[in-house]
């Protein structure tokens, strides 16, 4: 197994190269130099410019949407469009340019709070969810006049209330197979408090959410009318949905295994997922295909640097990863090897999944993990899969 740029976790099981996510002529290089069978994309930004598209030239399988459907991430407002075009549920929304345009904008949507997102690709930060008008105004000014991620257009949109539930499908250009649902825990702080992030903590599964149900009324349309555009979808078809009083309507599309949720499902998989996913590289490949998971519950947390998500510290020690029970799963994401030493290298740092019986288990035993292992300036959510524990309570 091959990985670029990878880190100090994955580096002790793949062969790691220095080739930046961005690189997408080197990427293709070392593809072609390997003889790889299967390129698995993991982040949008390279699926966005075209990765898969650059790799298929070459002869090469990839796992993953061409440019042209990789838009579904990559423009807020060509995945809206897109969901009018399909009927699949989703808010209230008008695409704007212009500071003014947006406030007027907001009115016609629903008022405040009001959803402001960028149009483009931000790192999970270009999302704001404004009470009143002078936030509103601010974030408009930033997004489009200072150029806070390169200016362009921002999508408005209704404020849905309810519960947010993740749902990621395999598609194959032609159908969309559900995954098991996750809920994800976007902001900073306990209780749902402060700033957006990609994501603080995440749990599967997710009592009373019908996948198949979902994936019919919201994944499989847009594959369908992507196929009708000659622009198949392959690879993962993540929902972003909220669980409103008039059913699921859809948040977000992402294109790839979106993050923390995958360290929340995949551990649960028990069907051979490379076999899957070499499947969704053909054209109506994962006909007949069915996924099977495991009874447990797997409960998944992010430990972040200091300053995340506005900044992120680099280079802190960290310590304690030995000491994880061997049944737990520490997957790195900011981390980088300095010497002897591991230390982070980004803001969202590692990953603690463990898998229980119920809820409560699976929760005690990742916080038990998380809490070996330190590092200067750590954050940690203290209230992932709470209510899920609160729920299935016997």
């Amino acid at each position: 197994m091959h990985c670029a740029p990878g880190n100090a976790g994955i580096a002790r099981d793949a062969r790691v190269h220095a080739i930046g996510v961005d690189d997408v002529d080197g990427l293709v290089r070392l593809a072609r130099d390997e003889r790889v069978d299967l390129v698995v994309v993991g982040p949008e930004a390279p699926l966005v410019a075209g990765l898969v598209d650059a790799l298929q030239a070459e002869g090469v399988a990839a796992f993953g949407p061409t440019a042209a459907a990789a838009r579904l991430e990559g423009s807020k407002a060509f995945a809206k469009e897109v969901m009018l075009a399909a009927g699949v549920p989703t808010a209230r929304y008008e695409a704007v340019t212009t500071v003014e345009d947006g406030m007027a904008a907001i009115e016609r949507t629903g008022g405040y709070p009001a959803v402001l997102k960028y149009d483009g690709l931000a790192a999970g930060k270009g999302v704001v969810i404004a009470p009143d008008a002078e936030t509103a105004r601010e974030t408009l000014h930033a997004f489009l006049v200072e150029g806070r991620f390169g200016g362009g257009q921002v999508v408005v949109e209704e404020h849905l209330a309810g519960e947010e539930v993740s749902l990621l499908a395999l598609c194959d250009g032609e159908r969309a197979v559900p995954m098991a649902p996750a809920q994800d825990y976007k902001r900073i702080y306990d209780g749902d408090q402060g700033p957006n992030t990609g994501g603080m903590g995440a749990y599967s599964p997710v009592p009373g959410v019908d996948a198949d149900a979902i994936a019919a009324a919201v994944h499989q349309p847009v594959v369908d009318l992507l196929a009708e555009r000659g622009i198949p979808f392959h690879g993962v078809l993540y929902a972003g949905l909220m669980l409103t009083a008039d059913g699921p309507k859809v948040l977000e599309f992402n294109v790839r295994f979106g993050d923390p949720e995958t360290q929340a499902v995949l551990p649960r998989l028990r069907s051979d997922l490379a076999d899957l996913l070499e499947r969704a590289t053909r054209r109506g490949g994962l006909e007949g295909a069915t996924l099977e998971w495991a009874d447990a519950w797997a409960v998944t947390l992010v430990l972040a640097s200091r300053g995340y998500p506005q900044s992120s510290s680099k280079g802190d020690v960290i310590s304690g990863l030995d000491a994880v029970p061997p049944d737990v799963e520490v997957t790195h994401a900011g981390t980088a090897a300095e010497g002897d030493a591991i230390v982070t290298a980004g803001g969202r740092v590692l990953n603690v999944t463990a898998l229980g019986a119920d809820a409560r288990s699976a929760r005690d035993a990742a916080y038990a993990a998380a809490d070996l292992i330190t590092f200067d300036g750590r954050q940690l959510r203290r209230d992932i899969a709470q209510r899920a524990v609160e729920r299935t309570r016997t």
